[in-house]
């Protein structure tokens, strides 16, 4: 349980709290919290808003939160009223992913049967975009959970998603609870999986989504929409339009985290006593030098649409996902 907005923080940069929606409604919570116990709000914000440098939502739920606490703050001069005012703003978020959620759930199953007549839909997704990173039931996998109650999704094909395995030990779940015919394969089992054609569609998230449509995702993303070109795939990233980021002009624009060593030099296993520095067992020698970017970034030639709760950007350009945005900020102020 996070009681102030530092163990909040601390939560969200051990990935206890993680995924791009889920991020932007904790980091408003997080804003309302530290205004509810007197702390100081801006410092908090701070602190939550550079938690974790690639996930763009983080940020906006933080400010979203502050804005409201500020302009209660300066209208009343009351803290009380000025934290019940981030309370709302985070309460509004949650609600708003939500619906974002259903909605593009709906526009996904649309985009698949274009793309796909007929259903026996075969989706591979990466990491874990579930009811586990949302207001909802997800991103990409509220499509494959659509289709899954249409009667179209034929196999979901789950990758395990290293280092933490977020596809193995979450997404499987999610699936398993569903009901869905799923299978877990390991990330480099991908590439055999699309030579056999047993793939029709790959359905990711994203975590920033540039203003030219490059995405950052879950590391092991860009390798798949390479894969899914060369093999004639629709790649389809789902997220809703607050991940999309217009200050932030291309793909090599986006910051992507680093993440720690023993990550991969050890395996996520701290109920075995013969443990890591990170609670793990050791599978390589010690003093391994690791490389562990949270993220890597596909580039909008490679990405067949953008799902999002105000429809589907196909193809991916500029100028597209910029009225998306627009039709979004009318749609909040009408």
């Amino acid at each position: 349980m996070c009681t102030d907005a530092s163990a909040l923080v601390e939560a969200i940069r051990s990935l206890a709290v993680r995924g791009a929606p889920l991020l932007g409604i904790a980091g408003a919570y997080g804003v309302a919290l530290a205004a509810a116990r007197g702390f100081d709000v801006a410092e908090a914000a701070g602190a939550l808003e550079g938690a974790r440098p690639t996930a763009v939502n983080l940020s906006v739920g933080v400010r979203r939160a502050e804005t409201a606490y500020r302009a209660a703050l300066a209208g009343s001069g009351d803290p009380t009223a000025a934290a019940v005012a981030a309370l709302a703003a985070a309460r509004a978020l949650h609600r708003e992913d939500a619906e974002a959620s259903a909605r593009m759930a709906a526009h996904g199953l649309t985009l698949l049967d274009e793309l796909l007549p007929g259903g026996g839909h075969r989706i591979l997704t990466h990491c874990n975009t579930g009811s586990l990173v949302s207001g909802g039931e997800g991103t990409a996998f509220a499509v494959a959970l659509a289709a899954h109650r249409a009667g179209r999704l034929r196999r979901l094909w789950v990758d395990e998603t290293r280092p933490l395995l977020q596809g193995a030990r979450l997404t499987a779940w999610e699936a398993a609870r569903a009901g869905m015919a799923y299978t877990l394969l390991t990330d480099n089992a991908a590439g055999s999986l699309f030579a056999a054609g047993e793939v029709d569609a790959v359905l990711i998230g994203a975590d920033r989504i540039a203003a030219d449509g490059s995405v950052a995702n879950k590391v092991g993303s860009y390798p798949l929409a390479v894969l899914a070109r060369y093999h004639h795939v629709p790649f389809i990233v789902v997220a809703p339009v607050t991940t999309v980021d217009p200050d932030t002009p291309d793909g090599a624009s986006i910051e992507v985290e680093q993440r720690p060593g023993f990550e991969v030099t050890e395996v996520m296993a701290p109920q075995v006593p013969v443990a890591g520095p990170g609670g793990g067992v050791p599978v390589a020698p010690l003093g391994t030098q690791a490389y562990n970017p949270a993220f890597d970034v596909t580039p909008p030639e490679l990405v067949t649409a953008i799902v999002t709760e105000e429809g589907a950007v196909s193809p991916v350009t500029a100028d597209a996902l910029a009225e998306v945005c627009a039709r979004s900020r009318r749609a909040v102020a009408g």
